[in-house]
């Protein structure tokens, strides 16, 4: 198995110390950035990357991306054929790897420290996807889908001058 991991300048930090963790465990990372800290990076950047690595060969890879919230999330799932979601509880990351077939992991930086990362990232690599018909056929459906509406974009109202 290798995992691609990524992060923005909120992650930055956490992702670091994942990457340590992950080789002192001898588990292949390869850190897709960003590589050093800039406080005005952009987590599509390093979101996009992550899943892009993932896709080449899901069956092997997993992906691991860190940011303040759940930004990074939003991006990896434009990506068909990623499933990916906020871990934030030790139960739901088993979950939502057995039943969903999650793939990339999104990691909250400013709501989780590094020993609650480290549980989720033990706890996402070392469950296994059930293989029960329903859950393969409910990733299927999430595959089959192909949507391609696109919502204008919400532009603040300009203030009023008095």
């Amino acid at each position: 198995m290798t995992v691609f991991i990524g992060a923005d300048h909120r992650g930055f930090e956490l992702k670091n110390k994942l990457v340590e963790y992950l080789q002192e465990k001898n588990i292949r990372v390869e850190d897709l950035g960003n590589y050093e800290l800039d406080p005005v990076d952009d987590y599509p950047d390093f979101s996009a990357k992550v899943a892009q690595a993932v896709l080449q060969n899901p069956k092997e890879f997993i992906g691991i991306i860190v940011c303040g919230g759940a930004g990074v999330e939003i991006t990896a799932n434009r990506f068909k054929g990623i499933r990916c979601v906020v871990g934030f509880d030790k139960e739901q990351v088993k979950h939502i790897k057995e039943n969903d077939h999650v793939n990339v992991l999104a990691l909250p930086s400013d709501y989780i420290d590094f020993d609650k990362a480290k549980e989720f990232v033990d706890v996402f690599m070392e469950t296994p996807m059930k293989q029960d018909e329903k859950y393969l056929r409910r990733v299927r459906k999430h595959d089959e889908l192909d949507v391609h509406v696109t919502a204008p974009v919400r532009e603040e109202p300009e203030e009023e001058t008095s």
